[in-house]
């Protein structure tokens, strides 16, 4: 229930032209952002990708529970470390 204060009345999808300006300014800088770091990180690339193959080959009831077992697996580290110098050779 909303009250006399409340932002229910205002219409907040709009932004004005400054806004929309300083808004697109911040997401390009956050996309470069995104880029440099993706780059300068290729295991992230490795690990999504073994990732999304083991969901997709086993195909798990629970895509939480085994998302989860995966990110916790204490060999996960050695496992993409192994991954990514066989992408080396």
């Amino acid at each position: 229930m909303a009250g006399k204060g409340s932002l229910a009345k205002l219409d907040v999808g709009v932004l004005s032209a400054e806004q929309q300006e300083k808004l697109q300014h911040f997401k390009i800088k956050t996309r470069i952002d995104n880029e440099n770091y993706l780059r300068s990180h290729p295991e992230v690339e490795v690990l999504i990708g073994d990732f999304l193959r083991d969901v997709l080959l086993k195909m798990p009831a629970d895509i939480r529970e085994f998302a989860a077992d995966y990110f916790t697996n204490p060999n996960l580290h050695a496992v993409i470390g192994s991954k990514m110098e066989g992408n080396m050779k």
